[in-house]
C-alpha cells in the first residue's frame, strides 16, 4: 500500500478538529473498500452495510485519539475488521442458541459432489466462508484486499509471524479443500 498522500492526512487532521465535511470527504473515499471488506467478512450485504455504518460512526468518534501512526485507511479497515468479525461471531453464537430442537436444520452431506457448473469465485467465496475467522480475515486482507503482512497485522492486532501461519495454514486448507472437490467432480 502507498504511504498516505499529504491531502488525505490534512483531510484528517481537519476532521480531527470537528471538521465534518473533511470527514465526509474521507468517508466518500473509504466506503466502498469498507463495504466490500465488511461484505467478504460477514458474507452479508445487509450486516456489511450495518458494519461499515458502524466502522464510520466509531471512527468519526474516535479521529480525535487517532495518532496516525499508520494509515487512515489502515486505521478504519481494522475497525472494519473487529466489528466485521465480531457480529459474524455474535450472529453464529445467536443461531447455535435460538434454533429450536423441532426446527433443527438438517445436516448437509459434506461428501455431496460440488456443482459443476458453479461459477469460481462463487465457489471459493464459498470456501473462504468454511474457514476460521480469523484465517479468513488474514486471507481477505491479504489478498482481496492487497494488504502487506504487516498491514493484516495492524489491522488484526496480532503479530506478523501469527499472520503468517494463518495465511500458510489457510491456503493450505483452500487448496485441500478445493483438490477434494475437483476430485468429487471428476
Amino acid at each position: 500500500m502507498a504511504a498516505p498522500d499529504k491531502d488525505e492526512s490534512a483531510l484528517v487532521g481537519r476532521a480531527q478538529a470537528g471538521d465534518q465535511d473533511a470527514f465526509r470527504v474521507l468517508v466518500g473515499a473509504h466506503k466502498d473498500r469498507a463495504y466490500a471488506l465488511a461484505l467478504r467478512l460477514t458474507g452479508s450485504a445487509a450486516d456489511a452495510e450495518e458494519v461499515a455504518q458502524d466502522a464510520f460512526v466509531r471512527a468519526w468518534r474516535a479521529l480525535p485519539a487517532f495518532r496516525g501512526e499508520a494509515a487512515f485507511g489502515t486505521w478504519l479497515h481494522r475497525i472494519v475488521s473487529r466489528l466485521a468479525l465480531d457480529r459474524r461471531e455474535r450472529l453464529v453464537a445467536r443461531a447455535r442458541h435460538e434454533t429450536p430442537a423441532a426446527e433443527t436444520p438438517e445436516i448437509v452431506d459434506e461428501a455431496a459432489p460440488p456443482d459443476a457448473a458453479e461459477d469460481v469465485g462463487v465457489r471459493m467465496e464459498r470456501l473462504l466462508g468454511k474457514l476460521p475467522e480469523r484465517a479468513r480475515a488474514a486471507i481477505v486482507l491479504y489478498y482481496y484486499e492487497d494488504r502487506s503482512v504487516l498491514e493484516v497485522a495492524r489491522i488484526l492486532g496480532l503479530p506478523e509471524g501469527t499472520v503468517k501461519t494463518l495465511l500458510a495454514r489457510a491456503r493450505v486448507t483452500l487448496r485441500d479443500a478445493w483438490t477434494r472437490e475437483e476430485a468429487r467432480l471428476r
